[in-house]
């Protein structure tokens, strides 16, 4: 683990995996150090957001490096469930690619629950990563220039949900109607850090 000062008010937290990650994040927000505001995970770091008023940067630090990542990747308690339609443009390559049928990827995708790790490339869109073995699955060799909202999709060792029309390059397995992001709504995104996911079958 690796602590860096980022900017004036701010840490940034290196750590060796993912699954390091799920564990700090898990354990910074059950038992939050006192003095930080905010904690941001992505793939490889957490950032923490510090109220300098409150304390400095190097108690903080001194804290992190004393906190103990926990074991396992459970989530704060949130969870959602999103109904499914798997028709996605992708399924059947999805499924050539893992050596199984479509209908298989479809009962391995509802058959996990999934925890949201960090989000990023557009509000809304949270990277879900499995309890179970990661998928590994590629990206695709040319990306669409046109991904509709909801479409849920696979790539590397993440699902996710398109929160709105955009480009993108992921594997696309089916279609949810339920909206990821709704600015009307408290909080807007569904899809937050530490969220448990389960994606159901829609009938």
């Amino acid at each position: 683990m690796r602590v860096l000062p980022s900017g004036s008010s701010a840490l940034l937290v290196e750590v060796d995996d993912l699954d390091e990650v799920l564990g700090l994040y898990a354990a910074l927000t059950e038992e939050p150090i006192d003095g930080v505001v905010d904690v941001v995970p992505a793939a490889r770091t957490v950032l923490l957001v510090v109220d300098r008023a409150r304390t400095t940067l190097g108690a903080v630090a001194q804290a992190v490096r004393e906190t103990r990542p926990r074991p396992d990747r459970a989530g704060h308690g949130d969870r959602v469930e999103l109904p499914v339609v798997y028709d996605g443009a992708d399924l059947a390559d999805v499924a050539d690619h893992l050596g199984v049928e479509p209908e298989e990827v479809v009962r391995r995708h509802t058959g996990t629950e999934w925890t949201v790790a960090f989000c990023g490339f557009a509000p809304g869109f949270g990277y879900c990563t499995p309890d179970g073995e990661p998928w590994h699955v590629p990206r695709r060799e040319s990306p669409r220039t046109r991904v509709p909202a909801g479409a849920v999709a696979l790539a590397g060792e993440f699902a996710g949900v398109y929160p709105r029309e955009s480009p993108g390059g992921w594997q696309l397995i089916g279609r949810t109607d339920v909206a990821v992001f709704d600015l009307a709504r408290e909080p807007a995104a569904l899809l937050r850090p530490g969220v448990r996911v389960r994606f159901v079958e829609a009938g």
